[in-house]
């Protein structure tokens, strides 16, 4: 199989992203735990946004965020939904994901990035959220590898109560909050019929064709 070839490196907030290129997939790789995301497997990624979506259809000038840009998946699938009055806000905290996603990245997704209707907020968006109330219609989250991350010990504060808690509040009345992960985690569920939502939690195939590994999604409605 041909290898991988290593396309930037970059250290921010203390951990360093490496992006590799294989052919035409592309994978991002963090320190030493290993493989982050890979462009071959984003089926989850598209789900995250699509039930989000589905939930406010009817909105024709939604305002969604997104927590983590990745490789661009989730965005392109909530533009696909979005009518053309609707905003997204993107926050990433890694300055590096986005020029990325800019100068490799784009063509996975049909570029994205140079959607009018999005904004790309280089910020935690734990902080963002919580300068925000009754502000989104939508806000999805794949930050690190979901409740139980591994790359920062700060996305920890994202998934707890309080985090939670500031999610419910950005929310608008009757607002949607998605969650993704790489797997399941019954105190996390917990935690959000706590905060007051009502929940519900999919198991999904990360590709398409219903192959690869499952990964949870979590739906809470405000």
């Amino acid at each position: 199989m041909k290898p991988y070839t290593l396309l930037d490196t970059a250290t921010d907030h203390g951990g360093t992203l490496r992006l590799y290129q294989r052919g035409d997939e592309f994978a991002i790789r963090v320190d030493k735990a290993g493989e982050l995301m890979n462009s071959r497997l984003h089926h989850s990624e598209d789900l995250l946004a699509d039930l989000a979506c589905a939930h406010i259809s009817g909105k024709a000038d939604s305002r969604m965020l997104i927590g983590g840009l990745g490789l661009g998946f989730t965005l392109a699938a909530a533009l696909r939904h979005a009518g053309p009055a609707s905003s997204i806000v993107v926050a990433e905290l890694m300055p590096a994901v986005v020029r990325w996603n800019r100068e490799y990245l784009g063509i996975l997704a049909d570029y994205p990035l140079r959607d009018a209707r999005v904004e790309v907020a280089i910020q935690d968006v734990g902080k963002l959220m919580r300068g925000q109330h009754n502000s989104f219609d939508a806000i999805m989250l794949d930050v690190d590898n979901g409740p139980d991350g591994f790359t920062r010990d700060d996305n920890s504060a994202l998934y707890s109560e309080r985090g939670l808690k500031d999610a419910y509040n950005a929310l608008k009345p009757g607002g949607v909050l998605t969650v993704w992960s790489a797997s399941p985690d019954a105190a996390f569920t917990r935690r959000m019929k706590k905060t007051g939502f009502k929940t519900d939690e999919k198991r999904v195939r990360a590709h398409a064709a219903q192959r690869g590994n499952r990964h949870t999604i979590w739906i809470g409605v405000r």
